[in-house]
């Protein structure tokens, strides 16, 4: 569509620097399609993006120093993870800002094959004010950001005028710790795209602008993009994606 911006970076892995590294196996719960070789959901995969930054998080001692939320995550599968496959996970800081940072993650398997950016901010507990990020952070992950940035400025457009509009729910079980609908539940409604479709390849990205809450929402789509809405119209998220 006119004005969509370029995808998040993809940028390579460091040289140098730290990268954490997880197995996983994708369960009943990750997939979806007929037989025992059902492929990894969007959604899934953009949890196991959110769990493995968790892991390393916790990993390098900074557990509980401040809350993180995601800005904007890219998903560009080249080959999709299926059911019981054996998996590697890593992944590593890509940039720092004052109080933000960028994650990439690579998923490689057998036959797997997809690469993941996120932008995380991170907020004061008490407050629910950006914190910025502490010297001992910015040490042990800079050497791998290699100086780039993490800027968060919003970077998707506004839905056109016209665009095609549908009735969504969120569920209080879509709540995470943090009260508000876990950012991998934004990829549900490309899910429900791809419904009785068997992709080989996707790229997607998702920019977050407001908290959503258990009740009504609305999906807008124009062409392979789709906005959330609240009830009231309010845009709290946008889906860029070729599919």
């Amino acid at each position: 569509m006119s004005g969509r911006p370029p995808f998040t970076e993809l940028a390579a892995a460091p040289a140098s620097g730290r990268i954490f590294r997880r197995p996983l196996r994708p369960g009943l719960a990750d997939v979806i399609g007929d037989g025992r070789d059902g492929r990894a959901r969007m959604d899934a995969i953009a949890r196991w993006l959110q769990d493995i930054a968790f892991l390393d998080l916790v990993d390098a001692g900074f557990q509980g120093r401040g809350a993180w939320l995601v800005r904007r995550t890219r998903i560009r599968v080249e080959r999709f993870p299926r059911f019981d496959e054996e998996l590697e996970l890593a992944t590593f800081c890509s940039g720092i800002g004052r109080f933000s940072a960028e994650r990439r993650t690579t998923v490689r398997g057998g036959n797997a094959h997809v690469e993941g950016v996120a932008l995380w901010v991170c907020m004061d507990l008490d407050g629910g004010q950006p914190l910025r990020l502490p010297e001992d952070f910015v040490a042990a992950y800079a050497e791998s950001a290699a100086g780039r940035r993490a800027p968060v400025r919003l970077r998707h457009p506004d839905p056109p005028e016209g665009a095609r509009s549908v009735r969504w729910t969120w569920r209080a079980s879509d709540l995470d710790l943090a009260g508000h609908v876990n950012n991998s539940h934004y990829w549900s409604p490309l899910e429900e795209r791809l419904a009785g479709v068997e992709p080989e390849r996707i790229d997607a990205e998702v920019e977050h602008r407001s908290a959503a809450h258990p009740g009504e929402a609305r999906i807008l789509s124009s062409g392979p993009d789709l906005w959330v809405t609240g009830a009231d119209g309010e845009v709290q998220a946008s889906l860029l994606s070729d599919a």
